[in-house]
């Protein structure tokens, strides 16, 4: 069996803005005893929890709350993701989360996100996933909505020429 992977064709699944470029949003998390596995350390199904919190706190952080996406009837949900674990985590560790848009097209978003153990430069955890608008009323894929576009695409003009060329 082959293994897909998720890299996505900038040509074909990205606009004429390079989202690779845009500023991280971090949000800080502290290790909660509870979430440690047999083995003295962060258990992995629970930095999948980690990324998924971070993807809605940028989005809340953007103005899309839980309300606008009722609004704009339909959902984000996580397709698919790939997740490297460098480093583990333990209770107590304060970390930092970071993602960012890399590609948007349609109705998928291809979202990066990294760990950090808070005021290092030590990666824990590197992953990529792909997320799907969905309209709620169908349960179906639909194109992500004009207004979430057009913010990604502020924000990446937003930024200083030297760094978007």
């Amino acid at each position: 069996m082959s293994q897909r992977s998720l890299r996505v064709d900038p040509e074909k699944y990205c606009h004429n803005w390079k989202l690779s470029k845009l500023q991280p949003f971090t949000t800080h998390i502290r290790v909660r005893h509870y979430e440690m596995d047999a083995l003295g350390h962060v258990n992995n199904a629970v930095y999948q929890h980690y990324l998924e919190h971070a993807a809605i706190e940028h989005l809340e952080h953007l103005g899309f709350t839980l309300d606008r996406y009722r609004e704009l009837g339909g959902v984000f949900v996580m397709r698919r993701i790939e997740i490297d674990y460098l480093r583990s985590a333990a209770s107590g560790d304060r970390l930092e989360i970071s993602t960012w848009i890399e590609q948007m097209r349609g109705p998928r978003a291809v979202r990066r996100y990294s760990i950090a153990l808070a005021g290092s430069d030590e990666i824990l955890l590197k992953a990529e996933a792909l997320w799907v608008w969905v309209e709620v009323s169908t349960m179906r894929p639909r194109a992500i909505p004009q207004q979430i576009m057009d913010v990604f695409k502020a924000q990446f003009q937003a930024l200083p020429n030297s760094v978007n060329n």
